[in-house]
């Protein structure tokens, strides 16, 4: 099913790893033109427009696009209990591991009379996208919010498309989660008009813009994310998933097999992508992939990813290599299943989100870790990170120096200020030591 990279004979260098490891196929610059049309429709049209692309889009034309308070009560209301129980212990968890990601308000002493304060302030507003589909995705409405909270977002705005199964309204699911974080601003808008919408405002609807957007979708909407950047902030241009396992000839074949099926059925695009130095575990996995796919639900979905030309697996002399194609690749999901995982760990620099050990699947920082599953895709772990505390945070400078500390350094100021020609910054300075 999935098809074999084999590099055990191969020195290649990073550039060249990243030319032969799976990817996949997908442009974001593609989409960008339509991407574009839609957002300045929202621009020009407002809401008119919003619902025209729900009707075109969605199939499906919504009685209103700000969703009413009562129905997120009712969502509420109505939700299974074993699930708002399972909602609720994945707000706790989340919400106690981003309360870690906040930094603390430091005060240096540059000298007598002469500090630097910095301090994290959040974002005023913010603009948070839950996709829709082929699967419903309350814990992303988790994964996004609780971040924003912690970190002191004082207004959250939340959009997820238009279901034609829920009467042009947001999917139940994604309400109740919303009204079990005190969320009552909510759109039913979806795409790449959702984020124009956030980015720029709505007058007619009262939807103010934002300051940060973030949250995964489809390739409309990575493109209109990088259009409006700029505009405002966003998280990362999140893509299609992906999940790399580095395992050796210890790891468990079934679990491995069950790992890389997990997120196979996201989408036909998805990417599972085994690294190993151990052909025996390659073969066991493949026979374990194949009993596995034909019993699950989402069977043809998952087939169709595992079988793309985004799969493999590849075969590596050792895991010390197999750890340097990760680092290329930037993965997603990286999960490790090494006789020494914590020792693989210190050779890998570039991953979404770490998985160690056997029993810490993907399926688990996805809902219960306490972890966030929004994470950078397409090789952008390389130099971005997950969503956290941190999206919604900027680091700001509060200088104040008395006059005789800046008496220490008015020489040096005037120096540097003439040496760039620049004279009037030193003649800022010796103003306030004249009499």
């Amino acid at each position: 099913m999935l098809h074999t990279i084999d590099l055990r004979s191969q020195d290649l260098s990073r550039t060249e790893l990243v030319s032969v490891l799976p990817r996949p196929n997908v442009d974001v610059t593609v989409a960008s033109e339509a991407a574009q049309t839609l957002i300045d429709d929202v621009r020009e049209s407002g809401t008119a427009a919003l619902l025209d692309q729900a009707e075109r889009l969605d199939h499906v034309r919504p009685a209103s696009v700000r969703v009413d308070i009562h129905a997120i009560d009712r969502a509420v209301h109505n939700l299974d209990a074993s699930v708002r129980d399972a909602l609720t212990q994945a707000i706790e968890r989340v919400r106690r591991a981003t309360t870690a990601q906040v930094p603390p308000q430091r005060h240096t002493e540059i000298g007598q009379g002469a500090s630097i304060v910095q301090r994290w302030q959040p974002v005023d507003r913010v603009g948070l996208y839950v996709p829709g589909g082929k699967a419903v995705y309350p814990s992303s409405v988790i994964m996004n919010a609780v971040p924003a909270q912690v970190a002191g977002v004082r207004s959250i705005a939340l959009a997820s498309p238009a279901q034609r199964e829920f009467d042009g309204g947001v999917h139940p699911a994604i309400l109740a989660a919303a009204g079990l974080l005190g969320i009552t601003e909510v759109y039913a808008m979806g795409g790449a008009g959702a984020i124009g919408a956030f980015a720029y405002g709505v007058p007619d609807l009262g939807l103010a813009p934002v300051d940060v957007v973030t949250g995964p979708g489809n390739i409309y909407v990575a493109a209109a994310k990088r259009l409006v950047r700029g505009q405002v902030g966003i998280d990362a241009e999140a893509g299609t998933t992906e999940i790399l396992i580095i395992a050796d000839g210890t790891a468990n074949a079934r679990f491995v097999a069950a790992d890389l099926l997990s997120q196979a059925e996201h989408d036909e695009a998805a990417a599972s992508i085994l690294v190993t130095d151990s052909p025996r575990l390659a073969h066991e996995v493949a026979a374990h992939l194949d009993a596995l796919v034909s019993l699950t639900a989402n069977a043809e979905r998952a087939r169709t990813a595992l079988e793309g030309p985004q799969s493999a697996v590849v075969l590596v002399s050792d895991i010390v290599t197999a750890a340097e194609l990760s680092n290329a690749y930037g993965p997603e999901h990286l999960e490790i299943h090494t006789h020494d995982p914590h020792g693989t760990l210190e050779h890998i620099t570039s991953a979404g989100a770490i998985f160690i050990g056997p029993f810490t699947p993907v399926s688990l920082g996805d809902y219960m870790a306490g972890s966030n599953h929004v994470l950078p895709t397409g090789g952008q772990s390389r130099f971005s990170s997950g969503l956290g505390a941190y999206t919604f945070l900027r680091p700001q400078q509060i200088i104040e120096y008395d006059k005789a500390a800046l008496d220490v350094v008015a020489r040096p100021i005037v120096d540097l200020a003439n040496s760039e020609r620049l004279p009037a910054h030193g003649e800022a300075v010796t103003q306030r030591f004249e009499e």
